[in-house]
């Protein structure tokens, strides 16, 4: 496994929206779709929802939802994605047994303590420093996110401040996927910015 895992996101002032983001991720190759809202009306978060799983069903990807379990349910996505919260992925996995459950870690101990709760894959960061959450961690770099690498055995999806520049470095750390936002949605061509990125996850199966 070394995919592109796209977050979804919104920006305004270039008249994107979350299935712009998606459907120009997913035709540049994207294995694995995450929905992020937390500032809409349910009613539109339920909609948009619906929009990008019918994308990546189209395209064969993983349709993943974030911090939203009730949502996951109602449009039946691949699974959902949560912070770090013991309770919450606990409940989780009550409500789906059989659903892929991922669960961020900001450091080691977080990283082995999601495994044992039972998280499908950890999403590992902020790897670098990243301008798209305020509130994030500080950044851990590459030596602690092979020392992640090497104490868990689910998979590691790569978050924060991931770029051209790092992708092939973060993956060689023992990154399974990469987990983008800005460095997709932000870009003029995003169907170029997906593909490059795709390219270097296929240059890293071939050498495995």
């Amino acid at each position: 496994m070394s995919d592109l895992y796209v977050i979804t996101t919104e920006i305004p002032e270039l008249n994107r929206a979350h299935t712009d983001v998606a459907e120009a991720a997913l035709k540049g190759g994207a294995k694995i779709i995450q929905y992020r809202e937390k500032n809409k009306s349910a009613e539109d978060i339920v909609k948009q929802a619906k929009q990008i799983k019918i994308l990546c069903r189209e395209y064969g990807a993983i349709f993943i939802v974030n911090d939203h379990p009730e949502l996951a349910k109602e449009v039946d996505a691949d699974g959902l994605h949560l912070g770090q919260n013991d309770q919450d992925i606990v409940k989780a996995r009550i409500m789906f047994p059989e659903k892929i459950i991922g669960l961020s870690a900001t450091n080691l101990a977080e990283a082995i303590q999601a495994q044992s709760l039972g998280a499908n894959y950890i999403g590992a960061g902020p790897i670098f420093e990243t301008p798209t959450k305020t509130d994030a961690a500080p950044p851990f770099g590459l030596e602690v996110l092979s020392q992640i690498a090497k104490a868990v055995s689910v998979p590691i999806v790569a978050i924060g401040g991931i770029n051209m520049s790092n992708a092939a470095a973060t993956l060689a750390a023992g990154a399974d996927a990469l987990a983008v936002i800005s460095a997709i949605a932000n870009e003029k061509d995003m169907l170029r910015a997906a593909r490059e990125f795709s390219g270097v996850t296929d240059e890293s199966v071939a050498a495995s």
